[in-house]
């Protein structure tokens, strides 16, 4: 099984001339996802995730979607939780094989409704439980201006990176959501961003920083003109190439600055993400606002900040803990 994170570019396997194969109706499951509006990043994964089955059960002379029982199913379930990575002999975690699973549970649903199983074998499988881990990392204030201060603004490029890095410190917003912004969706006026299509192709506007936007402001005017190729298409952040940035990128241009600055720490685009979240957090603001700004489909994804952001429990702690300094049983 390919290392996690890997993409295959090949299509789905199977035999394309079986009508009743795994090839002409996962082909035939991608193109509703379509139709019923799916991103294509939702589309492409789930088609990765399902040739891993699809190879999984060939394997074992498995060639139709109604051959697949139950039992074949929960064996695919073993097989996941047993598998070790090949080069490290590391398992595979929880979170991959609920990533691993899910595509194969939507798929079947699928065939049974449209009446291409007689029944839906996944419909009694359950899912490993996602564990809720916490942010490895999350910066301080003067941390991440650290960070921010470590890029060369004397350059033309700085400027754009330092620009990026503002925006992520400023909005907390996923690298895609970045990546897609155009020209049209600041308003300076108001101190406003809009991020179209976001997670679950869902709009929000959000508020942005003035030391963001100044920012923005000096690569708009003196490093953007010199980027933008013919025909414009109005994305605010450019590459070196004139383009848009891809998710690869930004990780390895984020991820650089944050060693550069040698604070100790490591991340990338989501560490500047969990930052915004937990000093907001700290600073008062009401976790529904933190909700919204990181564009949270449920609060209790957004809640994972309120054990991070202990600053609160620490001076509870300290008040209250019989332990204090100058306590007769301190050291010496």
């Amino acid at each position: 099984m390919p290392a996690k994170g890997h993409r295959n570019p090949r299509r789905v396997v199977g035999d394309p001339s079986d009508p009743r194969g795994f090839a002409v109706l996962v082909a035939a499951f991608l193109d509703w996802m379509r139709v019923k509006n799916y991103s294509e990043r939702t589309v492409g994964n789930r088609e990765v995730y399902l040739r891993y089955f699809i190879e999984w059960c060939g394997e074992r002379g498995v060639v139709q979607p109604a051959e697949v029982t139950k039992a074949i199913l929960e064996r695919y379930q073993r097989w996941l939780y047993h598998y070790r990575n090949e080069k490290t002999g590391q398992p595979m975690s929880f979170r991959s094989q609920h990533v691993r699973l899910v595509p194969v549970r939507a798929f079947f649903k699928w065939c049974a409704r449209n009446n291409h199983t007689l029944y839906n074998p996944a419909s009694e499988i359950e899912l490993p439980r996602m564990e809720k881990r916490l942010p490895k990392h999350v910066l301080s204030a003067s941390e991440a201006d650290a960070v921010l201060n470590v890029v060369n603004t004397g350059t033309a490029f700085g400027v754009r990176d330092r620009a990026m890095l503002e925006t992520f410190y400023s909005t907390g917003m996923r690298r895609l959501e970045l990546a897609s912004l155009k020209l049209l969706d600041l308003d300076v006026e108001r101190g406003t961003i809009m991020i179209r299509l976001g997670k679950g192709k869902k709009d929000r506007m959000i508020p942005i920083g003035d030391r963001a936007l100044a920012w923005i402001d000096k690569y708009v005017t003196e490093v953007r003109p010199s980027l933008a190729l013919e025909p414009d298409d109005g994305t605010l952040f450019l590459s070196n190439q004139g383009d848009t940035f891809s998710p690869g990128r930004l990780t390895q241009m984020v991820r650089e600055y944050i060693d550069a600055a040698d604070i100790g720490k490591r991340g990338s685009c989501h560490l500047f993400r969990h930052t915004m979240a937990t000093l907001m957090l700290e600073g008062g603001a009401d976790i529904r606002f933190i909700q919204q700004m990181l564009g949270h489909a449920e609060l209790s994804t957004t809640q994972i900040y309120t054990q991070v952001s202990i600053r609160k429990l620490k001076e509870i702690h300290a008040a209250t803990h019989p332990a204090k300094l100058g306590r007769p049983a301190d050291p010496a």
